[in-house]
């Protein structure tokens, strides 16, 4: 781990890099390893960045448009401002908040009103567009930074302490701090524990309506100007206004793991009606929201680790985000808990400089009961907003917090 700040034993990261060439494949060396180019690892990257510490992030897709990033995310006050403002960059976020994005509705499946809120300015929870928000991460950071394409396949630890990387082509990296930022399925988490996701019991099915004042009137309507929330027992609608006018949802129901598996979801029409068989007697204005949609739908079933997941120190490895502490989307945490923990890893290296393991240990002291926290209120949301009393449950949540609402965000997986 190096930084322009320590001239006593290291030069810069990426200029000690060092690199070894076979006839079979090349390897290359780097201080500071961190996998995965999510809103967590690149936060990681920006605060090193900010404190003079390089440190080279690999990322699977091709390039930085490769795909979709998600819908709306509410940004939270003591968790991703908190990162924002360390990596010196609240005043760029602010920028980009959608104007009214913090106004929310509670239906049931007769689209009944049960509580509703407008946006005033004045929330905590200020809502932005995830893609935009990873673009400014992005754009923080030396172009050289991210190493895309670089699609991991197995990690191990060698016998020197060092930790390796390979990837699809034939390369491996080596690094003395390997950071697992790969979400939900990390390569890294293996070399720490052997927890991995387990199906929650619920799927959601994504949908897009684009240019929905004008194309879809009557779904513009029934979302409202930020969140819905339409609840019954065991399914219901989440979906969120973007700022480009489309409304982004989730239909949400139980059904086995393997349910996806059965539905051809290159046919959008028999998917729709495979989605629809969970919602028998729903209000017609929500059923639109699948099947009035302008593009594939697209299956994504909810996994999490188990609460309080936690491993013990592994000199040189540790995980953030998705990768150390999966959750349902309940509780709005996910985005928000990888940032804080990039900034505050970041923060303990720079504090730490030239003792890994102090910043690593001082990192996990505080990551584990956060993560624990946060993954408890997911779970409990989750069984709340599906419950047979839905929308009921979820409700009360928000009435019981109306001086400090704290309630669960859209998902957006």
């Amino acid at each position: 781990m190096t930084s322009r700040h320590t001239t006593t034993q290291h030069t810069t990261t990426q200029h000690t890099t060092t690199q070894h060439t076979t006839s079979q494949h090349t390897t290359t060396h780097t201080p500071i390893a961190i996998l995965g180019a999510g809103l967590g690892g690149l936060t990681l990257a920006r605060v090193l960045h900010v404190h003079g510490i390089e440190a080279t992030v690999y990322e699977l897709d091709a390039s930085r448009r490769t795909r979709a990033q998600g819908g709306m995310l509410d940004i939270h006050e003591e968790s991703g401002q908190a990162a924002l403002r360390a990596a010196g960059l609240y005043e760029e976020f602010r920028a980009l908040v959608m104007p009214g994005g913090q106004a929310m509705r509670i239906l049931d499946r007769n689209a009944t009103v049960h509580r509703e809120e407008g946006d005033d300015g004045d929330g905590t929870r200020p809502e932005v567009d995830r893609g935009r928000l990873r673009e400014l991460l992005l754009d923080s950071l030396p172009a050289d930074t991210v190493r895309w394409g670089a699609k991991a396949t197995a990690a191990r630890t060698l016998a020197d302490g060092r930790h390796e990387i390979s990837f699809a082509d034939g390369t491996t990296v080596t690094a003395d701090l390997l950071v697992g930022a790969d979400g939900a399925w990390s390569k890294v988490r293996p070399l720490l524990s052997e927890a991995r996701p387990a199906y929650s019991g619920l799927s959601l099915v994504e949908s897009d309506l684009l240019d929905a004042d004008v194309r879809h009137p009557r779904s513009a309507a029934v979302v409202g100007g930020g969140m819905l929330f339409a609840l019954g027992a065991g399914s219901g609608f989440l979906a969120h206004r973007e700022p480009d006018g489309s409304l982004h949802v989730y239909a949400a129901f139980r059904a086995p793991e393997d349910w996806a598996a059965a539905v051809d979801f290159t046919d959008t029409e028999a998917a729709g009606k495979a989605v629809l068989e969970h919602f028998a007697g729903w209000d017609d204005s929500l059923t639109a929201l699948v099947t009035e949609t302008d593009r594939p739908l697209v299956p994504r079933p909810i996994h999490a680790l188990p609460v309080g997941h936690r491993w013990e120190r592994v000199p040189g490895l540790t995980l953030l985000g998705d990768a150390a502490h999966l959750m349902s989307p309940f509780a709005g945490e996910g985005a928000n808990l990888a940032m804080q923990d990039g900034a505050e890893l970041g923060a303990a290296i720079a504090r730490h400089l030239g003792d890994t393991e102090a910043a690593l240990d001082a990192y996990e002291t505080a990551l584990f009961p956060r993560s624990e926290a946060a993954a408890a209120e997911s779970a409990d949301n989750l069984l709340r907003c599906f419950a047979e009393d839905a929308p009921h449950g979820l409700v009360a949540l928000f009435a019981a917090h109306d001086d400090a609402p704290l309630a669960p965000a859209t998902p957006t997986v």
